[in-house]
This record gives structure tokens, C-alpha cells and sequence, in this order.
């Protein structure tokens, strides 16, 4: 299961079709990072050259010149070097580039100096992602600069530089079936993951055994790599958003919330669950955990085309601000609540955001601004969560230190929306029935003494 070559030329197509007449995009991969001595972090590849190539290695860039008559795409990598890859491992250089990976032209990333700026050269316009990358940066603008120093010999250098990003996140906002095939896998995979953490889930052990289940689980189905850092958060921890020390041993009286997921040939799952490390809620942890469910529920009852970016999250407020209320956690009228935004003391967060390649993924929310009208083929999370902090000391004690969050990722649909995670029971019942039936299981396992 992959994005086939097909899908990649689709896109570059897509993006040159919306691209300037008579223009140039310039798009370079990601680098390895240097961890320590002579060891690297393991690689990833910057998504946005990913969504044009699926060119995996780094150290590459793709140049697309709409019009150009010896073939539009043209990928310059790094050379085939029998010695490096007995070391470093395969690399498909400029043949590979265009046998396995569908370049029209392909030439060593070290002859980038003389032939980039005849690409360029000729160009009215330059499409590129200016400051992500300070050194690559420089490197554009003294290829610009030397076809300027031309001009009076007859060169013509590109007079105007546009954000390759308003384009090119706009294709990526909306998913294409193949795209939502390797979601739903890596939604698959990673609910899995956090139901075999459940079940395992033990007094005693430390919040990074559980990280270890999810990641240990995703790989062997096949999502080798985390989407993020996993954040594995025991009683007061919860109640730190991000919170990724994962450190902490865990007690039988309180909840543990994990949000994990993995990235699976590219794209990533973003789940999260919380329950009681002991198997039960206590009656104070059910109630917070009931009303972050319920919000939860309303904000999913708002998903739909037609609908903008903003509903699920007012739905989702209007109903922790009730439900606070109800329990006494906040006081007074709903609405004043609401609009002075006191709410925000314990649901600090928005509702969600947009997934994908990355796991923030990009795309804008707010367009000519207003809120974003919700489209089929658009994906996003539902994350709702009420925190309350262990020294909060204006709840009563009985409250304070319980952290819950409940997240899943859901497809936009032409009819409605499909959350692509539900394999991880939510309900309060369901989550200790899954505990209970694990515990008894180990029970019943036979001594090794």
C-alpha cells in the first residue's frame, strides 16, 4: 500500500496547472540532522518534497519548469557512489530517479551550481519556500544574483518571488483516496496499539512501559516510526498538554492519558485515550471523564460540508461550560462563562487541527477571515479535554489533578464524516470492561515459580 507514481505526477501536474505562466518552482528535500559525534537522527523527508516525489532521499531538489521541452520535472540527487552505499545504504542517483520515481530529468545534486540557474534563467517568476531554509536560501538568491550580473549581456533574470506554500498546502489539505487508504491503516495500526497499552496497563509500572506497548505494537504492524512524541501523562501529568517526560510510575487511584499515534508510509495517526491505571473510575474522574466524552460527541455532530472550521469547537465549549456548571466547578450563566472565557481555566485548547503528512498538517483555517467551511476529503482530530491542575485551589480537593482528553481523527465525508480511530473503546463501561477482562486473563495465566 503507497502512493503510486501516477498519484505524484497527478500532483505536480495539479500545482503547475495553478503556478504563474511562464514560472519556476524549487523545491529542496530535507537534510539528516547530526545527533551526536558520528551519528545522525533517522531521516525523514520534508513533506511537502514527499507530496511532489516520493523521493526518499536527502539532499535532493525538485525543479518544476512548466513548458520546459526536454520534460517538466527535473530532480537533482545524489550521485550513485559504490563506496558510500556499502556504508550508508542504496541510493538511486539521477537513473533512479527517472526509472524508479517518474523524473523527466534527472542530473547529481553537485552539478546543481551550473545548470539550476539556466532552469531559472528565462523565468519570469519563482515559486519557493523563502526561510525555512537560511542556507538554501542563500544559495537561490546567489543563483538569482549571478543571472543578474547578466542582464546586460541579455540574461533575464525572474522578476518576482511567490509563496510555494498557498498553492501546494492547498493540494495537501484535501485527500486523495489513497491518501485516506494509509490513514485509515495508520489509524488502524495505531488504535490497536492503544488498546494493547490498555489492556496492559498495570500500578506499578512506569509511563514510559506504555509508551514502549504503543511503540512496540504500531511497528509490528507495521508503523515503524511515532507521528510525534507520545505523551504518556499519570494523574497531576495529565494535566500538562504537552507533557513528555514519561517518567512517572503509575498508581492504582488515577487516570493515565496517552496520546500516541504512528506515521505509517508518511501519514500520521493522532489518538488519544484516558483511563483508570486501577481499572475503575473513581465518581470524580467518571465525571469529568463523562463530560469531556459528551463534549466530544456534540463537536463530532457538528462535522459535515457546509459546516465551518469553528463549530465543532463552540459545540464542544458550550457543553463543558454546562457541564462545569452542573458540578460546581464553574458559577454563574452559561454565556457569561462563555464569553469571558472562563471555561479556558480548564479547556485551554482548541478542538483540534488538520492531519495528514504532518501531524499538525498544514492548510489554512481561516480563509479571507473567516472560518473555513468544512469540505469532503479535508481531515482533522477532536480532541476536547478538561485539565485541573493539582493546585488549583479554587475546586474542591476531591478534583484536583485529574487530567482527561479524548481524541480521534475523522475524515470529512460527501455525506457527513467517518472518524477513522473509533477501534479504541470511549466509553467509561467499555474501558473498564477491557481492563477487567485483561486483568482476569493474567490472572489466570500459570505461574512460572
Amino acid at each position: 500500500m503507497s502512493i503510486s507514481k501516477k498519484e505524484y505526477a497527478r500532483r505536480r501536474s495539479r500545482l503547475m496547472e495553478l503556478m504563474e505562466a511562464n514560472s519556476i518552482a524549487i523545491v529542496p528535500a530535507a537534510h539528516e540532522k547530526h545527533r551526536s559525534a558520528d551519528t545522525h537522527y533517522a531521516f525523514r523527508q520534508d513533506s511537502d518534497f514527499n507530496y511532489l516525489s516520493g523521493f526518499p532521499e536527502p539532499d535532493a531538489v525538485l525543479v518544476l519548469v512548466p513548458g520546459r521541452e526536454h520534460g517538466e520535472c527535473v530532480l537533482f540527487c545524489r550521485d550513485k557512489d559504490k563506496e558510500r552505499e556499502i556504508w550508508d545504504g542504496y541510493r538511486a542517483g539521477p537513473a533512479g530517479a527517472v526509472a524508479d520515481y517518474g523524473a523527466d530529468d534527472a542530473f547529481p545534486i553537485d552539478d546543481i551550481d551550473e545548470i539550476l540557474p539556466g532552469l531559472i534563467e528565462g523565468r519570469d517568476r519563482v515559486y519557493y519556500a523563502m526561510g525555512r531554509d537560511a542556507n538554501f536560501d542563500k544559495r537561490l538568491m546567489d543563483w538569482i544574483n549571478a543571472i543578474r550580473e547578466k542582464v546586460r549581456a541579455g540574461a533575464h533574470p525572474p522578476g518576482e518571488f511567490l509563496d510555494l506554500d498557498h498553492f501546494l498546502h492547498e493540494l495537501r489539505l484535501f485527500k486523495s483516496a489513497a491518501e485516506i487508504r494509509l490513514m485509515e491503516q495508520a489509524g488502524e495500526i495505531s488504535a490497536a496499539a492503544h488498546c494493547e497499552a490498555i489492556k496492559a496497563c498495570e500500578a506499578g509500572m512506569y509511563e514510559y512501559q506504555l509508551d514502549a506497548i504503543i511503540q512496540y505494537h504500531s511497528a509490528m504492524r507495521g508503523g515503524r516510526e511515532p507521528a510525534y512524541t507520545s505523551i504518556v501523562g499519570s494523574g497531576a501529568n495529565a494535566c500538562v498538554l504537552h507533557y513528555i517526560e514519561n517518567n512517572a510510575k503509575l498508581k492504582a487511584s488515577d487516570l493515565v492519558l496517552i496520546d500516541a499515534g504512528c506515521e505509517y508510509q508518511g501519514y500520521a495517526a493522532d489518538i488519544t485515550r484516558t483511563f483508570p491505571v486501577g481499572g475503575r473510575f473513581s465518581a470524580e474522574q467518571r465525571a469529568i471523564y463523562e463530560l469531556v466524552l459528551k463534549a466530544q460527541k456534540a463537536a463530532l455532530a457538528e462535522l459535515a460540508p457546509g459546516r465551518h472550521w469553528n463549530e465543532p469547537h463552540e459545540a464542544s465549549v458550550r457543553v463543558i461550560t454546562e457541564g462545569l456548571i452542573e458540578l460546581g466547578l464553574l458559577h454563574g450563566e452559561v454565556q457569561k462563562n462563555i464569553d469571558n472565557q472562563s471555561y479556558k481555566a480548564f479547556y485551554m485548547h482548541r478542538i483540534g487541527h488538520w492531519i495528514g503528512m504532518d501531524v499538525h498538517d498544514v492548510g489554512d483555517y481561516k480563509v479571507h477571515g473567516q472560518w473555513r467551511v468544512l469540505e469532503a476529503g479535508m481531515v482533522m482530530t477532536v480532541e476536547p479535554g478538561i485539565y485541573i491542575a493539582a493546585d488549583n485551589e479554587d475546586v474542591e480537593a476531591r478534583w484536583r489533578g485529574i487530567g482527561v482528553r479524548i481524541e480521534d481523527d475523522v475524515l470529512i465525508c460527501k455525506d457527513g464524516h467517518r472518524v477513522l480511530t473509533a477501534a479504541v473503546p470511549k466509553e467509561a463501561d467499555e474501558i473498564e470492561a477491557m481492563m477487567a477482562a485483561a486483568k482476569n486473563a493474567r490472572a489466570e495465566q500459570p505461574s512460572l515459580l
